[in-house]
């Protein structure tokens, strides 16, 4: 079982290229999994065969397609499983393919150095009370006593921990649709720092979400908000919301909440993206009834200016503070 986890580098305003990213995958394989904002989840049982490549020379194809088709370079990882494709995938450099190899032995080396942060699902706070009790590296954990993991985490994770430390990866690649979301993205010029055009970004990303859902009649169950950072790296926090919506206002309401839960302190952010998942029909979906006379009105705002914005334009009507 070969397994790639591909990541595209996007530009902070490409992320809408990432569906046509994935249909190149689909050349080789129509089991997919999109990990928006920019990777996938491959899953290459039966390419190798049929194409009579390894999977180093797929990943080869994959590249020279990605660019010569989009313009967008990526960094595969590959290994026997999931769990090993992503960890191969922090080894790997820029516009290069990391491979683990299937033998034991070989993950067995492979796993021991790794830090415990490479695990997937092991976060920030996971990981500080790991390396507290000198539990840093794979290797260590895979040595602990599964009860000494579960002390320290939980039941669950520490069952889980250990059995990916011995490299059991019970990991699958679910294929899914990127095309069940729609993604608005708000690049800065410059590296910002202002909170308040944060905000204004934010906003304006939400404005043309529940825009678009509204044109599509549809609504999103799950808003998803990701910040790029000067250095590269990316924070995303998805929140459920408690109805199905379209209406912009509870868009921004959530997009809000989910910023200020970050707790950025001067961060120099390139790009604000902002997702909405887990699309549905809203003739489908079930409303909570409301007796307030502001959010009815509301509304009816907004169904007046998405005919305003249809007849002259996305520009012609707007909140006030996104005029400037």
């Amino acid at each position: 079982m070969t397994i790639l986890c591909v990541r595209f580098q996007l530009p902070p305003t490409s992320e809408a290229a990432l569906p046509g990213l994935l249909g190149t995958l689909e050349e080789f394989t129509p089991v997919i999994e999109a990990l928006p904002p920019d990777g996938a989840l491959a899953d290459l049982r039966g390419a190798e065969r049929y194409f009579k490549r390894d999977v180093e020379e797929l990943a080869s194809l994959i590249r020279v397609r990605a660019l010569a088709w989009h313009g967008v370079d990526c960094v595969i990882g590959a290994g026997p499983g999931p769990m090993f494709a992503r960890m191969a995938l922090r080894e790997a450099a820029p516009g290069t393919t990391h491979v683990v190899p299937e033998d034991p032995c070989a993950l067995a080396e492979f796993l021991e150095e790794q830090p415990v942060r490479a695990l997937p699902g092991v976060g920030t706070a996971t990981a500080r009370t790991l390396c507290e009790y000198g539990l840093d590296s794979v290797g260590k954990v895979a040595a602990a006593p599964l009860s000494t993991l579960q002390r320290l985490t939980s039941a669950r994770m520490g069952r889980e921990l250990h059995e990916m430390a011995q490299g059991i990866d019970r990991g699958r690649v679910v294929p899914n649709a990127v095309s069940r979301s729609l993604a608005a993205e708000r690049p800065f010029p410059r590296d910002e720092l202002d909170p308040d055009l944060h905000r204004r970004a934010l906003l304006s990303a939400a404005e043309e979400l529940g825009s678009r859902l509204r044109a599509l009649e549809q609504v999103c169950r799950t808003l998803t908000l990701t910040v790029r950072y000067a250095d590269r790296s990316t924070t995303t926090r998805s929140r459920t919301l408690p109805e199905p919506t379209a209406h912009s206002s509870s868009l921004t309401d959530a997009a809000y909440r989910m910023y200020e839960a970050l707790g950025l302190q001067r961060a120099r952010v390139r790009g604000i993206v902002l997702r909405a998942e887990g699309l549905d029909p809203a003739e489908r979906a079930s409303y909570q009834l409301t007796f307030d006379p502001v959010d009815e009105k509301v509304r009816r705002v907004e169904e007046v200016a998405d005919r305003v914005r249809a007849k002259f334009g996305p520009r012609a009507v707007m909140p006030g503070s996104l005029v400037a």
